[in-house]
C-alpha cells in the first residue's frame, strides 16, 4: 500500500486522476470497503478487485477525467451478478472523485488502509532480508530492520520500513515494540543464537512479543535447542520458536520463495480488516 500512495503521490504532481473507491459492500464483493485505485490518463494505481467491475469502473474514471471542469465525488451502484456477470453476486457501491496536486496534503491519512499495520521486527539484512522487506512494502506491516552491519541496508525503503543499525544485534531487541512478529536471519549463527535469546528472555520478561521466527534447517534448530537449554531456557519458552520459518509445504531456497513462505506464515496472524 505504501508503493501505491508514493505512485499516486508522484502522479498528482503532474496531472489529475480519479480516485475510484469501494464505498459500500452489500453481500459477497470482490474487495473491502476501502479498497482503492487511481486512473491517471495513462496510468493505473491500485486496484478495486479486477474482473468486469474494476473494467467498467476504469471506463467510468476515463470518461470523468475528460471533463473540463471538475465534478464532485458521486457514487455508482454495482450489481455484480445481475449486470456484471460476476459470481460474487454481491452489490458494490463505488465512490469516483477527481483528485489534483491541491489534494496531496492528508492524502496517506485518507488513504491508508484501516486495518492496522502488523508490526515486524526483521534481524538481517542479507538477500533474504531484503526478499521480505519487498514483499512486506505491499501489505500493511511497519517493519523495524536491524542489522550489525554498516551500510548493508539498500536506498530508498518504503515509508513502513525502518532501518536500524545496531552492534551487537541483540541489544536492538530491546527496542523492539511491543506486539511485534520478530524473524531472525543475520549473516551468522552466533548472531542468530545472540538475537534468539535476546528475545526469550524479553518474553520471559514481558511476554510481549506475538512471534518469533527464525530461518535455518531443523538440525540447526536441534543444535540451538540444545544450546539456549544449556543457557536455562525451558522447553516450555522454547516451544514458543517457530524454526524452520515460513509457512509449511512452500519448499524451495531462492530468497523470493522464503520471503513469500514468511510473508503467508504472517498473513495467518494479520488483524481483521
Amino acid at each position: 500500500m505504501a508503493a501505491e500512495l508514493a505512485a499516486l503521490r508522484q502522479l498528482l504532481l503532474h496531472e489529475p486522476a480519479i480516485l475510484v473507491r469501494v464505498y459500500a459492500v452489500q453481500g459477497s464483493g470482490p474487495r473491502e470497503v476501502g479498497a482503492w485505485m487511481a486512473v491517471g490518463g495513462a496510468e493505473l494505481i491500485g486496484t478495486i478487485g479486477g474482473g468486469r467491475l474494476e473494467f467498467d469502473a476504469i471506463a467510468q474514471a476515463q470518461a470523468l477525467l475528460l471533463l473540463p471542469a471538475a465534478k464532485p465525488m458521486h457514487l455508482q451502484r454495482y450489481p455484480l451478478g445481475p449486470s456484471l456477470g460476476q459470481c460474487c453476486g454481491g452489490v458494490v457501491t463505488l465512490s469516483f472523485e477527481r483528485l489534483g496536486v491541491s489534494d496531496l496534503a492528508g492524502l496517506d491519512a485518507r488513504l491508508q488502509p484501516a486495518q492496522p499495520a502488523l508490526p515486524v521486527a526483521l534481524f538481517g539484512g542479507g538477500h533474504v532480508g531484503r526478499a521480505i522487506v519487498r514483499q512486506l512494502a505491499a501489505l500493511p506491516a511497519s517493519v523495524q530492520w536491524f542489522d550489525s552491519r554498516d551500510e548493508i541496508f539498500p536506498e530508498g525503503l518504503p515509508p513502513s520500513v525502518r532501518a536500524e543499525h545496531s552492534d551487537p544485534v541483540q541489544a536492538a531487541v530491546r527496542d523492539v515494540v511491543p506486539g511485534a512478529h520478530v524473524l531472525i536471519m543475520s549473516f551468522s549463527h552466533a548472531e542468530d543464537l545472540d538475537v534468539l535469546a535476546a528475545c526469550l528472555l524479553r518474553q520471559r520478561e514481558k511476554g510481549d512479543l506475538a512471534f518469533i521466527g527464525m530461518i535455518g534447517s531443523k538440525s540447526k534448530w536441534a543444535v540451538f535447542r540444545h544450546r539456549l537449554e544449556a543457557r536455562g531456557f525451558s522447553a516450555q519458552e522454547l516451544a514458543g520458536v517457530s524454526c524452520p520459518i515460513g509457512l509449511p509445504g512452500i519448499t524451495g531456497k531462492q530468497p523470493e520463495v522464503i520471503a513469500l513462505a514468511v510473508a503467508a506464515q504472517l498473513l495467518q496472524a494479520w488483524p481483521a480488516g
